[in-house]
């Protein structure tokens, strides 16, 4: 059923390859129906190193209903995101992981349609929706967050609320208001669903979740796209919502509403996973919460926080680095149109090929040391000579993510205000054990407790 759907939603999907066809490639089938989707979930980066060690970075896998390969490195990042001849498909890539969920998502395309999207989204990009959007963050963060002194929280859960809220008065433009738990947990229904090992959606089954979970959130913002499209305003979603393809045709609805659901999953989702590592992380290196308090301490106080968020360097490159240690995207899936060559394999076309983002960036030959917190990888010195595909946590290519420079500009401001205001503090334990897929998140919410500074 869901290769039916796959196969109607593009008329260039290709055929399900013939059993056998990777049998040259070395690797391992796992288990019948389910192959070795338990295994990799319960522990994807020690399966990847099992299988490395067992077949070399280029090996064959069956998981999620599928046997495809992985290639890995950043040799094999640059060949597959860059596509510099257009060999790999993003669409067929993620379809069979998210079709059924994010149908028609910008992930979701290829090349023309891809591009012309994109295109269409990127108003929400702009410089001066983005300061927009500056203002606003920096608003809500300052208020949700004033409200943590003295409190030990589970901060992933205490972020997620906090993302959910700041994506929708960027992209919305209104409070979610009632209904914001039900959005909340349609978002965790819809992206659990997307590693569920039965892939169909059975009743019962977390697909069937998932799928339901998608046609209530079309619902939700179908509802409100007339009325956008005959008003004024200024949030992303009116201004999506009266936007015009190259033709001058207005976008259809469900083609709305599909780009919402997906662009405001990503925008709250991968942000929550990227903010609790790194709050995580700056828990555990109190020497580096206290280097950014000081660069933060060093803006002018007479300058708006948004017009000076250049100047927190240190901040980035400590983003940077919980993004090398803990990307919010592990792996990203990609199908081949045309017959390639890779590692001394000639590989078919049609073949399913993975990008190991978290493989590569723990491998030593370019983060040496790589468990250690050290945002000073990214100094210009540091970073002098390393393969620029050896850091992907927004992809590359034409798919780089959208969203990349609002996530920064999140990120910058959410560490501004906390460590302006709190010493974050960890237990002994607290984070150690993640779920790893889809997107990152500690097993135990990652309590901290937020003391507030002698000064505030």
């Amino acid at each position: 059923m869901t290769e039916a759907l796959l196969q109607n939603a593009s008329p260039h999907w290709l055929p399900r390859q013939p059993k056998g066809a990777l049998d040259h490639i070395p690797g391992d089938d796992g288990l019948p129906i389910f192959g070795n989707t338990f295994r990799m979930l319960a522990d994807p980066i020690g399966f990847a190193r099992g299988m490395v060690a067992r077949f070399g970075p280029v090996y064959r896998n069956t998981a999620l209903g599928g046997t495809g390969l992985m290639l890995l490195g950043p040799d094999a990042n640059e060949l597959i995101l860059f596509d510099r001849d257009k060999i790999f498909s993003s669409e067929q890539g993620w379809g069979p992981i998210l079709n059924l969920l994010f149908p028609r998502g910008l992930m979701l395309m290829d090349f023309d349609k891809h591009r012309a999207d994109r295109k269409a989204l990127s108003v929400a990009f702009k410089p001066e929706p983005m300061r927009h959007y500056a203002t606003e963050l920096d608003a809500g963060i300052a208020e949700a967050i004033g409200g943590w002194a003295g409190q030990t929280l589970r901060f992933y859960d205490a972020v997620k609320k906090l993302t959910l809220d700041l994506a929708a008065t960027s992209f919305l433009g209104v409070p979610l208001g009632a209904e914001a738990d039900r959005i909340n947990q349609a978002f965790v229904d819809e992206v659990q669903a997307s590693v569920a090992p039965i892939r169909r959606p059975l009743p019962g089954t977390q697909m069937r979740k998932g799928v339901k979970a998608r046609a209530y959130l079309v619902d939700f913002f179908e509802r409100e796209i007339p009325a956008r499209r005959t008003g004024d305003g200024q949030d992303f979603f009116s201004q999506f919502c009266r936007a015009t393809d190259d033709d001058g045709a207005p976008l259809t609805a469900l083609a709305i509403a599909d780009h919402m659901n997906f662009l405001m999953m990503a925008a709250h989702d991968t942000i929550t996973s990227s903010a609790t590592s790194l709050v995580m992380l700056l828990a555990r290196n109190p020497d580096w919460q206290e280097r950014l308090r000081e660069e933060i301490a060093a803006l002018d106080p007479d300058v708006p926080l948004t017009d000076q968020l250049d100047r927190l360097v240190l901040t980035e490159y400590a983003f940077k680095e919980s993004l090398r240690m803990m990307p919010p995207v592990p792996s990203i899936p990609r199908r081949a149109l045309k017959p390639f060559s890779f590692g001394g394999f000639d590989i078919p076309a049609g073949t399913s090929v993975g990008v190991g983002i978290t493989y590569t960036h723990q491998m030593a030959e370019y983060w040496p040391d790589p468990e250690r917190f050290d945002p000073m990888r990214f100094s210009p010195e540091a970073s002098k000579g390393r393969h620029r595909f050896a850091w992907v946590p927004f992809g590359g290519g034409a798919h780089m993510c959208i969203g990349l420079h609002f996530a920064t500009m999140q990120m910058r401001l959410l560490i501004a205000h906390l460590l302006t205001r709190y010493r974050i503090e960890a237990g002994a334990g607290s984070g150690d054990a993640w779920q790893v897929f889809p997107i990152p998140r500690p097993k135990d919410g990652l309590p901290v407790t937020f003391v507030p500074l002698a000064s505030t």
